[in-house]
């Protein structure tokens, strides 16, 4: 494990990284080194400062959960409108992921697989058209005997609704607000 060591002069303001040792030499040293740097000041500028604080920010934002799974507020936009668009079409046939229609057919992840349905655009197509008993949405859906007699979704909206059911699947479906039942 190789150490860091930061060297600095007070008349610049440059920092140089290097690193020093490896192997047992290093591992041996690691502690007191880390102590060090830890305690070490630093001319910044003609002011002195240590390098505990920006170490420990540092620290908290690579490691903070925030940091790993940022959410935009358009992804969470269309979460809550693919959750109202389930509400409003799907909820009927598979309330929480379910179907009670046919109990074979939910949209579980272990179920979407075994029926050969697992990317967001095999979603798209199978609610677009329609499959055995569960009927099309798509506003060009044909032939008509397998197409909703209800209110058809665009091309916009069933995209939506099969990035919320493949996320909702790929999350055991946890509860989502916004779907109303």
């Amino acid at each position: 494990m190789a150490l860091l060591s930061v060297a600095s002069s007070c008349n610049s303001s440059k920092f140089y990284l290097s690193t020093k040792g490896n192997g047992k030499e290093a591992e041996t040293r690691n502690a007191a080194a880390a102590l060090e740097l830890e305690r070490k000041q630093v001319c910044i500028k003609g002011t002195r400062k240590s390098l505990a604080f920006p170490l420990m920010a540092a620290a908290l934002v690579a490691l903070s959960p925030f940091s790993i799974h940022a959410v935009s507020l358009a992804q969470t936009m269309d979460v809550q409108r693919g959750a109202r668009l389930f509400g409003s079409a799907c909820i009927g046939c598979h309330d929480t992921g379910g179907n009670v229609i046919q109990p074979g057919a939910t949209l579980f992840r272990k179920d979407l697989q075994r029926n050969g349905v697992e990317t967001e655009e095999e979603i798209y197509k199978l609610t677009y058209f329609g499959k055995g008993r569960m009927p099309g949405f798509g506003e060009n859906c044909t032939p008509r005997g397998q197409c909703t007699f209800g209110p058809r979704l665009r091309d916009e909206e069933i995209k939506i609704l099969a990035e919320f059911v493949k996320l909702q699947a790929d999350q055991e479906w946890p509860k989502i607000d916004g779907i109303e039942n």
